[in-house]
């Protein structure tokens, strides 16, 4: 297997890409080689997808080449869910090798026809032995191996795109990707709307691929997992570090105060020379000794910082807290003949971060909902601590700013109690990275990733001290998730979190809460801790 792949590198030499006039990034030159898995990072608009897009041919840079050998074959994630509506599950994922779905479907047609040549039967003969050599005859149990692992039932494979839900499409269209062997793998945010055991799934599966794999991701716990290379946008440069995410992280971390270091005895030996040069510039005896040290003055020149693509946000909460919590108990509900929740029970203390989990992600941002009286339990009570007071994540905000004319400043004056005024508000904002004229922006118009830090925003002028934060990383760059998780972790409130992010799930929760089909399982610990548990205990 290795040796198949041993000469089957993708060479980019010399790209650039222009748009307008803004330049995303410029004279790029990378190797990726097969047996390796490479992570793509950057600020959101950097260029991480439009990268993907240069590699795969869908759009021709500024300047340069992507070489890719003839004999390769690349997979490409797909994106869009409707486009294999009128195909079944297993015609689709088989067109994940476009090839082996022709030879298929060319097979069909010449058996099927009334009179059949001898040439037929040539043609037959020379696609079969093609169709075996693509592994035909076990595509369709390569395709059931691929859903089943991602957590969906065989039955699934004949049934039409069109009646799946958006999460089955998400899967299948990652089986598409994957099957076949592709010499080339290319995918873009390939967990979204995964489950945790289907991340875990693709992890695995991704660790013992023989081929290239080019990813962009803002799952650190997925990069720090499959990725042997970040390759990081940034700066309008393309550059190729060696190791998975952490260890670029830390590196970079590294290099940042090192400059800064170096920046800061620089600066000082300039204020001295400065120093020197006022004080003895007019004294004759020393005036020789000033001007030599005018003339190194000159000389001396500090290197200043690049300016980075990459903006953190502040992220965090003040509270103070009472010794009783929540009191959730026999919570059911049922939603379109479906059983959401069943008899769910639990009590919260003032120390408890608890990681809400499950198969069903409905069924958690019901619970969020009834706990926060936007829907009415069909069975069973809860009762908040009379010192406690609540802000609430919801997954969808569109609520929130759906036909809102008001500018971000409006918008958030609304929700603040403390102090209104335009000075305190806008740094405010410029902490979530609004600054300048951005706060004049309607709402309305804003981005999935500015309106999530909206709504963070407006939880922290609330001061609360239990959050309740139903998936808040969605539309989050690497950098504001990574705000966001430091935020949860220094806070000294309760948490009650729902996420796909393995590492914020890790990091913050000391409770992990799964809501099952006849109601929870509650165990203390971190969630590696948890997912053992239940490894060990057959769950």
């Amino acid at each position: 297997m290795i040796e198949r792949y041993k000469y089957n590198m993708i060479t980019v030499s010399n790209v650039s890409l222009q748009f307008g006039g803004d330049t995303l990034f410029k004279n790029v030159d990378l190797q990726f080689n097969p047996g390796n898995c490479y992570g793509v990072i950057g600020a959101n608009g950097a260029g991480k997808s439009t990268f993907l897009k240069i590699l795969c041919g869908q759009l021709k840079p500024t300047t340069g080449e992507v070489t890719i050998p003839k004999n390769l074959r690349m997979s490409v994630l797909k994106q869009d869910h409707f486009a294999y509506d009128a195909y079944t599950v297993l015609d689709t994922i088989i067109m994940g090798n476009q090839r082996l779905y022709d030879i298929m479907q060319q097979k069909d047609a010449l058996y099927a026809k009334e009179d059949f040549t001898e040439e037929d039967g040539i043609l037959a003969s020379e696609l079969e032995a093609e169709f075996a050599e693509l592994d035909g005859w076990e595509a369709e149990a390569n395709a059931s191996k691929l859903i089943q692992g991602l957590g969906l039932p065989e039955s699934l494979l004949y049934q039409q795109m069109a009646d799946l839900s958006g999460n089955e499409k998400v899967k299948v269209l990652l089986a598409q990707a994957l099957f076949g062997n592709p010499d080339i793998i290319l995918m873009d945010e390939p967990t979204n709307h995964l489950d945790i055991d289907a991340i875990a799934w693709l992890e695995d599966f991704l660790s013992e691929y023989f081929g290239t794999v080019i990813v962009v991701s803002h799952d650190r716990h997925f990069l720090n997992d499959v990725c042997t290379h970040i390759v990081d946008i940034d700066y309008t440069k393309i550059k190729m570090y060696v190791g998975n995410y952490d260890f670029w992280y830390e590196s970079s971390q590294m290099m940042q105060r090192l400059i800064k270091q170096q920046n800061k005895k620089v600066e000082d030996k300039i204020a001295e020379l400065k120093t020197f040069i006022a004080r003895f510039s007019a004294n004759k005896s020393k005036s020789k000794q000033a001007t030599s040290r005018r003339k190194l003055l000159d000389n001396l020149t500090v290197e200043e910082l690049p300016a980075s693509s990459r903006r953190y946000p502040f992220i965090g909460f003040d509270m103070e807290l009472g010794k009783e919590v929540l009191q959730v108990s026999g919570i059911s509900k049922t939603v379109d003949g479906v059983k959401l929740l069943d008899n769910v029970s639990f009590t919260l203390g003032r120390t408890d971060k608890v990681a809400f989990i499950g198969e069903s992600e409905q069924a958690i941002t019901m619970l969020f909902k009834i706990l926060m009286e936007e829907e009415e339990p069909d069975e069973g009570t809860f009762k908040w601590g009379v010192s406690t007071s609540t802000s609430y994540f919801p997954v969808d905000n569109s609520a929130y700013f759906n036909d809102n004319d008001d500018s971000i400043l409006d918008w958030i004056r609304q929700y603040s109690t403390a102090d209104e005024t335009e000075t305190f508000l806008r740094g405010f904002l410029g902490r979530m990275l609004f600054s300048g004229d951005d706060i004049y922006k309607p709402v309305k118009v804003l981005s999935g990733g500015e309106k999530v830090r909206c709504m963070f925003a407006r939880m922290m002028l609330f001061h609360s001290n239990v959050l309740l934060l139903d998936r808040p990383t969605n539309h989050l760059d690497l950098e504001s998730i990574t705000a966001v998780n430091n935020g949860l972790v220094n806070f000294k409130g309760v948490v009650l979190l729902s996420s796909h992010d393995h590492e914020i799930l890790e990091t913050v929760a000391n409770r992990i809460i799964e809501i099952t089909p006849d109601g929870c399982i509650d165990r203390q610990g971190t969630y590696e801790e948890y997912l053992v548990w239940k490894k060990e205990n057959g769950k």
